[in-house]
């Protein structure tokens, strides 16, 4: 039997491009050149000198358990908080999402990992998210052919804002 393997790309609302980003599993990677995203305990573990200069090429990966409020304080010290989605069924980085643009108002790259689906990607991205590490062979076919998806009325606001609905405040229509 043939193994398949799924290639995976890096997609921004302005098309596919060249991922900058490596994952690596501990901070000895910044011992070289380039741009990495480590996990939350490697990210904490590093003096806060090393995280302030560092800070361009450093990103840190948060699992759908790890507490968003343990780098609440250090958001000045990334370029990148890198979510991971690794069950379809598993919200809680949709949550994280939002927070890190509405509460925490992180002004760098939000970046979803591991299972990004086709009915996902319209909300993640009006909930702040604007980097997509996708695998998904049927998400790769649309999002190569121009196709985001999504419904074109929203009932709930999000970190994103929608323009106004005809005659309700609380009903959002769809703008791209």
């Amino acid at each position: 039997m043939t193994e398949l393997t799924t290639e995976t790309r890096l997609w921004t609302p302005t098309g596919f491009r060249e991922d900058e980003w490596v994952h690596a599993e501990s901070a000895d990677a910044l011992t070289g050149n380039g741009r990495f995203i480590l996990p939350l305990q490697a990210f904490l573990g590093l003096d806060a000198d090393v995280r302030r200069s560092a800070k361009e090429r450093l990103g840190v990966q948060l699992l759908p358990g790890d507490e968003l409020d343990k780098i609440a304080g250090l958001l000045d010290q990334l370029s990148l908080v890198a979510l991971a989605f690794p069950a379809f069924n598993d919200g809680r980085s949709f949550s994280k999402g939002e927070l890190l643009r509405t509460r925490y108002h992180f002004q760098g790259a939000v970046r979803a990992t591991g299972q990004v689906l086709v009915d996902q990607l319209p909300h993640m991205l009006r909930l702040g998210f604007d980097e997509f590490e996708v695998s998904n062979p049927v998400l790769l076919k649309r999002l190569e052919e121009g196709r985001t998806g999504g419904l074109p009325l929203y009932y709930q606001p999000a970190a994103e804002p929608e323009a106004k609905g005809p005659k309700y405040s609380w009903r959002r229509k769809r703008t791209g």
